[in-house]
């Protein structure tokens, strides 16, 4: 792929091993880049500005260019962002110019916690935190996910498949049969 390419579109695929299937990859989800769009929108009225102000239009030019830019490059750096789910492990790209790739097994998951706003309710969207025996992980927050409650069921689901967890059978004891 070209560096064009490999800048404009996060590289998932050639990070997989031979035997790996993707799951679910996930993509931020559209709040997180809402404050992006804003700056994008507040260009536009700068923009206009400069023709109201003709002796410094310079000056709204300016503030619009970077208004226009930072909002640019935050959408781009949230696109660019992707958590991975893979029968084997979980990964989180993320970067431009500079691609970071953090990887944990799913052997080494032991509990994940997933937090929600009210916001985020209404929104659809939460936060998971991974939590394992190592103390010091590259892989430990993934924020702005959205239907975290799916995605949860998906890991959760891997995990059991793959003999990680213990299955246990509960047998309805006869204090609960006698007419609670």
């Amino acid at each position: 792929m070209s560096l064009l390419g490999r800048l404009l579109e996060p590289q998932v695929r050639g990070r997989l091993l031979w035997d790996e299937v993707v799951i679910d990859e996930v993509q931020k989800h559209w709040v997180a880049s809402f404050p992006y769009f804003c700056l994008m929108g507040l260009s536009i009225p700068l923009f206009l500005l400069m023709i109201f102000v003709p002796q410094v239009f310079w000056l709204p030019l300016l503030a619009g260019l970077v208004s226009l830019t930072w909002g640019l490059a935050g959408f781009h750096r949230n696109y660019m962002d992707r958590f991975v789910v893979t029968n084997m492990r979980v990964f989180r790209v993320h970067g431009i110019f500079d691609q970071h790739m953090a990887t944990m097994p799913m052997s080494r998951i032991l509990d994940i916690s997933m937090q929600r706003t009210l916001l985020g309710m209404i929104l659809g969207y939460g936060h998971f935190i991974f939590e394992t025996a190592a103390q010091d992980q590259g892989l430990r927050e993934i924020r702005f996910v959205g239907r975290p409650d799916a995605r949860d069921k998906v890991i959760q689901r891997i995990i059991q498949r793959a003999g990680l967890r213990q299955r246990v059978e509960v047998s309805p004891s006869e204090d609960e049969d006698d007419g609670a």
